[in-house]
């Protein structure tokens, strides 16, 4: 029983949903989003939690957790979420939360990856699913899949072939093992 936390276009919760993975519901941090088109199509319940409708992050983490718990899931997928969950969250769901990232971690963590891996010249950069913890890009790599840079112009089209596979394999076997 997989959540799937999302904040835009929702190209990695597209290839989850082509995959079959066991996919209970979606949220997302922002309203308007095409991932949420994405779940309505595939009949997935959806929902926004918005931190202007919260006074804290741990409010809306802890009200987003519970809507998750109450649709029974049981590992939560980050497929471009791009907010840091609170200690609360996590610890509902202690390494039961992965994430997809555009770099081989711990090289270039954060929003900015690809144009971090492209301003220091390197030759190769890939794709990491890693277990979320409280850092930022820092928990426990599952699996890495390196990608040449060059071709620049297609580069972050290869990153995203990469995850799109990646990402749907890791939380298959994920499933398969708990």
């Amino acid at each position: 029983m997989i959540g799937v936390l999302v904040s835009g276009n929702g190209t990695n919760l597209q290839a989850l949903i082509d995959s079959e993975i066991p996919i209970v519901c979606v949220a997302s941090n922002r309203p308007g989003v095409r991932a949420l088109e994405r779940a309505r199509a595939a009949h997935l319940p959806a929902r926004v939690f918005s931190l202007d409708e919260y006074p804290e992050r741990e409010e809306r983490d802890a009200d987003m957790a519970d809507w998750l718990e109450l649709h029974g899931v049981r590992l939560v997928v980050l497929a471009g979420y791009m907010h840091l969950l609170t200690a609360p969250f996590l610890e509902r769901f202690r390494e039961r939360i992965v994430n997809v990232h555009p770099s081989l971690l711990p090289e270039f963590p954060g929003a900015r990856a690809i144009d971090d891996a492209l301003a220091a010249g390197v030759d190769t950069t890939g794709v990491t699913v890693h277990f979320v913890d409280e850092g930022l890009d820092t928990g426990a790599v599952i699996r890495q899949e390196p990608v040449p840079v060059e071709p620049r112009a297609t580069l972050v089209e290869r990153i995203h072939s990469v995850e799109h596979r990646l990402l749907p394999a890791v939380v298959r076997e994920l499933c398969a093992a708990r």
